[in-house]
């Protein structure tokens, strides 16, 4: 598939490429986006040219992994944002932000516009988030966009070697709003 493009009131979400390599490998030196993703730590000029010259792109080609920078309009870059296929229907999301630019909901909006677009353009009905139990960044970042918390996954996450706990929830179509691709009937206790 070919890479597309997504707007929203204040940010351009696109795919990188080798002229971003730099702004990756600058904002991935943060410690938070070093402990708390699956990134190598540390993260190395040759990890950040892998990314966006080869992880990216093969993603796209593939249909398995569509990574979005997230940029202002001036084109500085905010963060990055995934939703990799796991199964038929389902997608997981994954998020980071450039610490200069945390709290500014910025990677809440492109969570919202990337999920919309999963939901509306490439027929998933679930968009999964995990994240590291602790992970309070994170899991503000999908609260805010309308995540439900479903729980907590026991030794779930691979983190650099180590199994962790994980915190899991998801967001549906018709939690904003929009038709899924098949029926869905909620079970009852």
């Amino acid at each position: 598939m070919e890479p597309v493009t997504l707007t929203t009131g204040r940010l351009l979400l696109r795919t990188v490429g080798p002229q971003e390599t730099d702004a990756v490998y600058a904002a991935a030196q943060d410690p938070d986006i070093q402990r708390w993703t699956t990134i190598p730590s540390p993260y190395l000029p040759e990890h950040a040219q892998g990314f966006t010259e080869q992880m990216v792109p093969d993603g796209w080609a593939t249909g398995s992994m569509f990574t979005f920078g997230v940029f202002l309009p001036t084109g500085e870059l905010t963060g990055m944002l995934s939703i990799t296929m796991r199964s038929l229907g389902t997608g997981e999301i994954g998020f980071w932000g450039a610490k200069e630019h945390r709290g500014n909901g910025y990677i809440t909006e492109a969570a919202l516009a990337a999920s919309r677009w999963a939901f509306t353009r490439m027929s998933i009905d679930r968009v999964e988030w995990r994240a590291e139990v602790g992970n309070a960044a994170s899991r503000a970042v999908a609260e805010r966009a309308g995540f439900t918390i479903e729980g907590v996954l026991r030794s779930s996450l691979n983190n650099k070697g180590v199994l962790r706990d994980c915190w899991v929830g998801s967001l549906l179509p018709s939690d904003l709003g929009l038709p899924s691709t098949a029926p869905y009937v909620p079970g009852r206790e």
